[in-house]
């Protein structure tokens, strides 16, 4: 028998980290912001409703340069800066933004004169303005948003203890003992490691490979109690292994396939677990029987939200939760950007 990890749970602040910049959502909001900042700079400058104008164009002639080079800069770095703790990743970025400012008022000295470049002190007052006020918003964006990664932690124990879930669970492991003691013991580890990646630190991304090889324990446990009834239908072959996305996604969903689509049926049915990359993109498809008439499905709406949350906060605008019904089956499709570790 494998030696059972004890379980330990950690109670410290969840951790906030740079922005990512790769991130498509991130940029939107970098850009708007910025330049709402400059429209608010350009309105406090001008004497008149008129002089606004000839303002905003004053300070984009410096701003969108410093603001797409920043981007780039940003862009290419972020590996490096996501392994700094986030004070340093903060100071860094500090750093390489006021570099640039330096590096686009030499060059702006140089092709249009020292009159017409911008000041170096007013340049560096404001690139230092717009990234601390666009870090604080991120900072303050992901203190946010982080709860719901507690909550789905806790979500997903109280659904674990059900008591149908452990009574059963326990029940089918104890029919097992004298008939087929190995696969007792697989189904003990099983339920051992489920409890312990439940209450378990899970704040990080994690590789998919992990989040599948969890979903496949849970599932054996149900098929102890269901038996022919849960039928599986896995189409991983294009499974990027290496991609990472929040923890205890796939699990919550596929508890619900059994919960709102397997048990209700007399017959039971199939579950098909679609799981591909296309291009930068990460697509995980979920799909159960559906019975427009069941009383169970509203309780779908809990584990879906905490999912677009946690989506969110980790992905931004680049990922996404689809639904799909018909007379006969439920469908999540889930998209996500295709990361891998720094």
């Amino acid at each position: 028998m494998k030696k059972m990890a004890s379980i330990k749970q950690n109670h410290t602040p969840i951790p906030i980290v740079l922005p990512d910049l790769r991130n498509l959502g991130v940029q939107l909001r970098v850009l708007v912001l910025a330049n709402a900042m400059a429209v608010i700079a350009a309105t406090l400058r001008a004497n008149t409703l008129e002089n606004i104008w000839l303002q905003l164009l004053e300070i984009s002639a410096a701003l969108q340069p410093l603001l797409l080079a920043t981007l780039a800069t940003l862009f290419i770095a972020h590996r490096w800066l996501a392994r700094l703790p986030y004070r340093s990743g903060v100071i860094m970025t500090f750093v390489l933004v006021l570099a640039l400012a330096t590096l686009l008022q030499v060059v702006a000295t140089r092709l249009f004169g020292p009159e017409a470049a911008p000041s170096l002190a007013r340049l560096w007052f404001f690139s230092s303005v717009v990234t601390g006020v666009l870090l604080a918003y991120f900072n303050l964006r992901g203190r946010a948003l982080s709860p719901a990664i507690t909550e789905a932690r806790l979500q997903a124990l109280q659904a674990r203890i059900r008591p149908h879930f452990l009574f059963n669970s326990i029940n089918a492991v104890l029919s097992l003992i004298r008939s087929n003691p190995q696969r007792a013991e697989t189904a003990l580890e099983d339920l051992a490691d489920l409890f312990r990646v439940l209450m378990a630190d899970n704040r990080q991304l994690v590789p998919l490979e992990g989040e599948l090889a969890l979903c496949r324990q849970y599932l054996a446990l149900e098929q102890l109690r269901l038996g022919e009834r849960l039928r599986l239908a896995w189409h991983v072959d294009k499974l990027p292994a290496d991609a990472l996305l929040p923890p205890l996604v796939l699990q919550p969903l596929l508890e619900n396939a059994v919960y709102h689509g397997i048990e209700p049926a007399e017959e039971g049915g199939e579950i098909s677990i679609n799981i591909y990359r296309s291009g930068n993109q990460v697509h995980l498809v979920l799909g159960n029987p559906y019975d427009a008439a069941g009383s169970h499905h509203s309780g779908n709406r809990m584990a879906l939200s905490n999912i677009r949350e946690r989506l969110a906060l980790h992905f931004d605008a680049e990922a996404q939760l689809l639904i799909k019904t018909t007379d006969k089956q439920y469908q999540v499709h889930i998209v996500i950007p295709y990361r891998t570790q720094p």
